[in-house]
């Protein structure tokens, strides 16, 4: 409902001084919503970067990474209110900040890189989805069959599967009737990555656990070649820039905050808050699960611990990612549909198809508010998503692409250029520098990871046999 200047009143305490919804949130809810916003699919991947990087490599990156976030993000936060950090005009949305502070072209670039990732997070989760359904089904096979039973399963019914679900879920009209399946989601992260780390812990306390693991990772003529070694590495970088990518939602958790204390003091407090949570959970996931499988590390480690007993728990966890990649493919999918479907609105006002509402009483759930043209688009996107997961199933390769587009547009350049621009830092002075070599920094590591992906999902593609069981 959009609310004109004279249906509300401020002194109603209902709603801000600029006319929206006043809001409620706290340093406590706007750090429960980084965290559960950086936890998520990526954290499965970071056992396998790890080895490829080694101890001191894997820690190294984990920290540098969670440094450069957690930096930036403090930089967004003064950003929220321009041109004055205190009493400025606030800015909703990611790109909306990028239009007042930065202009058009940059403006563009920006809703380029975000929708970008955004369509690309829903193909990699249509992947993982299918990859914890397999693992079920794997796991029950050898459970009922024994270990030694032919058990390949082919991924794409799955991933069928999966998005006939998410084309009846992307029917629901609205992004905010979709909070409790976003609640759920971000339970399910929590319950996946416990499991994970729980069953890492036994297998390197269980007698007899021996794997081998070093401060370099993966051994060069023992594991892989130099040359594997080094598109690895790259890839593996990608990896965790994926698993600590949030900044898609970022300004939109700090347009939840109270307006008083001021906003951008309480959310560098919750930057901090959350992602030195997220880092320590991280270190757990990536550490640990190193710990209990070496430099052979599975790409999804909750997929590796041999799909045998205890398959429950197994089950459960993988149970638990496919339940959480439902509701993330719809959080990163809305946006996508609501684009789309504005322009539509602004390109043929007229059209019944695109305009019309019909409501729908379906039985023991209620009305259903359907518009045509939002069944076929949304049903199309889903297909075409489904599609593109069937033609590149390379979940690692996948994960450190996404990783590589997102992580030094909408993590580092934007952040960095808008706080400049914000603050009227001097043209050359030791700050601007700085920030410069770090947004230079943070490229070249950015175009490393995107190259090393790109040449694992091409050498995936020399041995990969469509429509065939794994």
């Amino acid at each position: 409902m959009t609310i004109t200047q004279s249906s509300f009143s401020i002194e109603d305490g209902k709603y801000d001084d600029d006319g929206r919804m006043k809001r409620t949130g706290t340093w406590f809810t706007s750090s429960a919503h980084i965290v559960t916003a950086v936890i998520g699919s990526g954290v499965l991947s970071l056992a396998w970067a790890v080895a490829q990087l080694g101890w001191i490599g894997g820690t190294i990156v984990l920290i540098l990474f969670s440094l450069v976030t957690l930096f930036t993000s403090i930089l967004m936060a003064d950003c929220y209110r321009y041109p004055d950090p205190i009493h400025g005009t606030r800015n909703p949305t990611y790109m909306k900040m990028v239009q007042n502070i930065l202009g058009g072209i940059q403006y563009k670039f920006c809703g380029l890189a975000q929708y970008t990732n955004l369509v690309g997070c829903t193909i990699g989760y249509t992947i993982t989805g299918s990859i914890s359904m397999v693992a079920i089904k794997k796991s029950n096979c050898f459970h009922k069959e024994g270990h030694l039973a032919d058990c390949k399963i082919s991924n794409y019914k799955f991933m069928a599967i999966f998005g006939i679900v998410e084309i009846l879920l992307s029917l629901i009209p609205d992004f905010h009737e979709l909070s409790w399946l976003s609640i759920l989601a971000a339970v399910m992260s929590f319950g996946y990555a416990s499991i994970g780390i729980g069953l890492s812990i036994a297998k390197v306390a269980e007698k007899g656990h021996h794997v081998t693991t070093s401060v370099t990772g993966i051994a060069v003529g023992v594991d892989v070649t130099s040359t594997e070694k080094m598109w690895n590495t790259f890839q593996a970088i990608g990896n965790i820039a994926f698993a600590y990518a949030f900044s898609n939602v970022i300004v939109e958790i700090q347009d939840t905050l109270k307006s008083s204390p001021p906003e951008n003091q309480v959310m560098k407090k919750s930057n901090l808050t959350g992602i030195t949570i997220t880092t320590f959970f991280y270190a757990l996931c990536g550490l640990v699960g190193y710990a209990a499988f070496g430099n052979k590390a599975p790409g999804n480690f909750l997929t590796g611990f041999g799909f045998y007993e205890p398959f429950w728990l197994v089950d459960i966890g993988n149970l638990f990612i496919v339940i959480h990649l439902v509701g993330a493919y719809q959080v990163f999918g809305q946006p996508v549909f609501s684009l789309v479907e504005s322009w539509g609105n602004k390109r043929w006002p007229q059209s019944k198809l695109v305009t019309q509402e019909y409501y729908v009483k379906i039985p023991l759930v209620g009305t259903w508010r359907m518009n045509m043209f939002r069944v076929i688009w949304r049903t199309l996107y889903v297909i075409f998503t489904t599609v593109i997961a069937m033609i590149f199933p390379f979940f690692n390769s996948v994960v450190g692409l996404l990783g590589a587009i997102s992580f030094f547009p909408l993590t580092v350049y934007f952040p960095i250029e808008m706080y400049l621009t914000q603050a009227k830092v001097p043209k050359y002075s030791s700050i601007w520098i700085g920030m410069k070599l770090l947004s230079w920094f943070c490229l070249i590591v950015t175009l490393v990871a995107a190259v090393g992906s790109i040449e694992g999902i091409v050498t995936d593609l020399k041995t990969y046999k469509p429509f065939h069981s794994s």
